[in-house]
């Protein structure tokens, strides 16, 4: 009995610092799932209308790569606030990291989407934050204003 408790108040220890640290990090979690899950409907919808043979083992393997990939990013995120943020006094640095790696992701689901629906649209977020703004990129009219 005696040999549990200590077992038990052990792991509590563990595992309160642990959670302390995933805290500020579980809505990361929700967004890269769901982001996730869409670029794997828009990307099987796009390689349908690419006329592309689809192996759902493939895209089982690749998805949960893919969120594997997303859980290391956000460890990294994390250990990066913990570590310089308290260093900086900022508490953004998890945010701004995740938002770099979710950024490609939603340029990713975009292109799919497009790509489904038969438009040639290229769609660049990460354009938004510069001096033009403009993050919708049409194929057709740049094709036109080379001709």
């Amino acid at each position: 009995m005696n040999e549990r408790n200590i077992l038990g108040g052990v792991t509590a220890t563990f595992l309160s610092g642990f959670a302390e640290f995933l805290g500020p990090l579980k809505w990361f979690f929700l967004l890269g799932i769901v982001l996730v899950l869409a670029d794997l409907r828009f990307g099987v919808e796009a390689a349908r209308v690419r006329g592309e043979d689809i192996r759902m083992s493939r895209a089982i393997r690749r998805t949960l790569n893919k969120i594997v990939d997303y859980l290391c990013w956000i460890f990294l995120a994390g250990a990066l606030g913990a570590t310089f943020g308290g260093a900086f006094g900022t508490t953004m640095l998890p945010t701004l990291v995740m938002l770099a790696v979710y950024g490609i992701e939603i340029n990713s689901c975009f292109a799919n989407y497009f790509e489904s629906k038969g438009k040639k649209i290229k769609i660049n977020i990460f354009k938004f934050f510069s001096k033009r703004g403009e993050i919708l990129e049409i194929e057709e009219e740049k094709e036109k204003e080379n001709k």
